[in-house]
């Protein structure tokens, strides 16, 4: 069986960031038209794009009506304002979870009326590894995206009998134009990819085509799930990568040659 949406309607929040563009590609590429949402706009051919704010439910209304079907949502925007606890504000704790979390539940919820009177279609939403574990400096960050996964479970398990899906990619360290500063410092990379068992970050469209195998008939009995797109990290406790038997060189650990 080939994955394919042919035929399909798939609606993307958060559509002109690194993750949101691949995922826009990948499903278009494989034959989907495509609805992309978010604050600025993206050139793609063959998209359709709506532009404005995504902390409310109105443009995703508005996509939905001039698409009349939706068979496949990705739920992909959000932001990052890091501070540590003491210093988080809360215009930056309320910004973090409304765009983060409450809109994804508005946004569901609009979505499960369309799907369940569809009597089908997919729902990927872009959680994270920081919904597992405390990353310091990131707290409304963290909370947002451990909320994600309360979401995912009660809405898989509510839609579920309407043949509807809920699922989560939970990435890592991916390189987009929000994380590209880190990328570019050695001294912070090194480190951080030395725990990962496979010793490098990742590319946006390593993240779109697990969204898109969750979104696709291939993950048709997948539904609740978190699928971590992380090179390993949520895997490995202690590390992986040390200087003994790797070298750091162009990103990325790498294993030294066989004596």
């Amino acid at each position: 069986m080939e994955l394919s949406f042919k035929g399909m309607t798939a609606l993307v929040t958060g559509a002109a960031g690194g993750i949101g563009r691949a995922t826009v590609g990948v499903l278009a590429g494989q034959g989907s038209r495509v609805w992309a949402l978010d604050r600025v706009g993206l050139e793609q051919e063959g998209v359709e794009v709506l532009t404005g704010d995504l902390r409310g439910g109105v443009l995703l209304e508005e996509a939905i009506a001039r698409a009349g079907r939706v068979d496949v949502a990705v739920l992909n925007a959000g932001i990052c304002r890091p501070a540590e606890l003491e210093q988080t504000t809360a215009a930056n704790w309320d910004e973090t979870i409304a765009v983060n979390l409450s809109a994804v539940f508005h946004h569901l919820q609009r979505l499960a009326g369309v799907m369940k009177k569809q009597r089908g279609g997919s729902i990927v939403i872009t959680a994270s590894t920081n919904s597992f574990d405390g990353e310091a400096g990131l707290i409304a960050y963290n909370a947002s995206k451990a909320g994600l996964l309360g979401i995912v479970h009660t809405a898989a398990n509510e839609l579920g009998p309407y043949g509807v899906r809920v699922n989560a990619v939970c990435p890592g360290l991916i390189e987009t134009p929000l994380t590209r500063e880190a990328f570019d410092r050695p001294e912070v990379i090194q480190p951080y990819f030395a725990a990962l068992p496979l010793g490098r970050g990742g590319q946006p469209e390593e993240v779109a085509r697990a969204i898109a195998f969750l979104a696709s008939d291939w993950a048709s009995y997948v539904t609740g799930a978190t699928l971590f797109v992380d090179g390993g990290q949520m895997a490995a406790k202690f590390g992986t990568w040390t200087e003994e038997k790797a070298e750091f060189a162009g990103g990325r650990w790498r294993l030294k040659p066989e004596p």
